[in-house]
């Protein structure tokens, strides 16, 4: 029986476009990922640097950028967040049935932005819906690494098999599967979180 479910965030609610921060690049000179690009946003998803220190690391990958279009560039990705799934998740909080969490790959900059576009009062119906709100940034975790489900797990005393976790990335739902985890790996443009209860 499924007690408790952990939910993504981007493309799992909000939507994004994955490809737009490489085509705002291409104009300063981005050509394909390189490691140290890798290792600069990893490192801050991960919160080991803060956004100020992120973005002279970007300045320093595109010197003709200003940091004001690097950072409008980085927040590219994000798009709109549907009102039926923010009803949706406020519905499956209301029955009070499971458990929810989130848990998110994702950064401060980001993060500030979604507040900003969403408005503080939509943002913060979205947060009450949880349990637990993380954010990779903040608990020095990122997916796929299972030290992250083993961390949700274990702080919030949840079993595996009874743990359902919905994420866009198969990677991520490869791994927690790994520990036992129920896993919906959803597919984006074809499938949409407000359909979850078919899936339990």
């Amino acid at each position: 029986m499924i007690k408790n479910i952990i939910f993504d965030f981007g493309d799992i609610f909000i939507n994004l476009d994955k490809e737009a921060v490489y085509r705002e690049l291409r104009t300063y000179g981005f050509n394909e990922m390189t490691p140290e690009l890798t290792t600069l946003a990893q490192d801050y998803e991960t919160g080991l640097m803060t956004s100020e220190a992120f973005m002279e690391g970007l300045k320093m990958q595109f010197p003709n950028a200003e940091k004001a279009d690097l950072k409008r560039a980085w927040n590219s990705i994000l798009l709109d967040f549907p009102e039926h799934r923010l009803d949706f998740i406020e519905q499956l909080k209301e029955e009070d049935e499971h458990r929810l969490f989130l848990l998110s790959n994702t950064n401060e900059i980001h993060i500030e932005y979604v507040k900003g576009t969403m408005g503080e009062e939509r943002f913060d119906r979205f947060q009450r819906c949880f349990e637990q709100f993380y954010l990779s940034h903040e608990i020095r975790r990122r997916k796929p690494n299972t030290d992250i489900y083993e961390f949700v797990l274990e702080a919030n005393g949840l079993t595996p098999e009874q743990t359902f976790f919905v994420d866009d990335t198969k990677a991520n739902t490869d791994a927690a599967q790994t520990l036992g985890i129920h896993c919906w790996h959803l597919k984006v443009g074809k499938e949409d979180v407000i359909d979850l209860k078919k899936r339990l």
